[in-house]
């Protein structure tokens, strides 16, 4: 069964399938492809962009689509992962989950008998990651996904599941990857020699210079400091991300065609200042919008694989 629960678990033909699923679907609607199919959406995080984006791609394909918040289903309480993902592979042909724990997504695929999507885990965001990379590709070589081989992604901030789900993308389609981020909120080394391990050649760095990391690179990518969950360390955070804000001092370090992403919520003037949010190098609401091509190019390749 064709889960996306992961980048790490997506091999890198399906990323690549999707990625290209998207482009096309932009020239060529296929506004039929999903006809008669309906996917089901859970909620236990608030959602903007992931609720609207699937929901308006599988419109644009023709198909169904239904959303329910976690009070609604009662996941891991009132019915467990498993029995809910039995009852709703019955009657929808795919589930897209936004969760706490990425454990919930891994007993819903168990027991799922149709495709089950991550919207977003503590562990992973992967349909994130997907839009991200689309809007390089726009940026930086359109409509080609090998034109984004050696370009370079520098991350600034907590290494957390937006994070993870970049460096695995990254090592899929060649681009270089750094993450920068305070003494102790890096991903662990073991974890990135792991990724280096399975895609010999990926260049990675970890480093804690905000300059340097900036210094080469094509893309510079912020996220909040705080996330969802987090909020009892929000005053620690804050004070140890202090120097890592994204402003136009910074920016001025990266070479000139550098563009700037954030997945968005953004908290202006803590990790990025309004100058550079709403500057002429900030791609971020073409990177907002490009979740419905990216969700699009997912469900079509999931539900609708072509021939070989």
């Amino acid at each position: 069964m064709p889960h996306f629960l992961t980048i790490e678990a997506a091999p890198r033909s399906l990323i690549r399938q999707i990625l290209q699923r998207a482009i096309d679907l932009r020239a060529l609607p296929e506004p039929v492809a999903l006809k008669g199919k309906t996917l089901c959406c859970l909620f236990e995080k608030p959602s903007l962009r992931t609720r609207v984006s699937f929901e308006q791609a599988m419109r644009h394909l023709g198909g169904g689509v239904m959303s329910m918040a976690a009070n609604e289903v009662g996941i891991g309480g009132r019915e467990s992962p498993e029995d809910i993902a039995r009852v709703l592979s019955s009657m929808v042909e795919a589930i897209m989950a936004r969760v706490m724990d990425h454990s919930t997504l891994d007993r819903m695929a168990a027991a799922s008998t149709v495709p089950v999507i991550n919207g977003l885990s503590d562990l992973a965001h992967p349909a994130q990651a997907l839009a991200d990379v689309l809007t390089m590709i726009d940026e930086f070589s359109p409509g080609e996904i090998d034109g984004l081989a050696g370009r370079t992604l520098a991350f600034i901030g907590d290494g957390n599941n937006v994070a993870r789900s970049l460096l695995e993308v990254c090592a899929k389609l060649d681009v270089k990857f750094v993450l920068c981020a305070p003494s102790g909120y890096e991903l662990p080394e073991e974890y990135v020699q792991s990724v280096r391990a399975r895609s010999p050649g990926f260049e990675a760095a970890v480093v804690l210079d905000p300059v340097e990391a900036v210094l080469h690179a094509d893309a510079i990518y912020c996220d909040t400091f705080v996330s969802m969950g987090q909020e009892s360390e929000k005053a620690e955070r804050l004070e140890n991300f202090r120097r890592y804000q994204v402003n136009q001092e910074l920016v001025s370090q990266a070479p000139a065609h550098a563009i700037v992403l954030h997945c968005l919520p953004a908290y202006r003037g803590i990790e990025i200042t309004d100058e550079v949010m709403d500057g002429p190098r900030s791609r971020v609401f073409q990177q907002a919008r490009n979740r419905l091509d990216a969700q699009a190019g997912l469900l079509a390749t999931l539900l609708a694989p072509r021939s070989a």
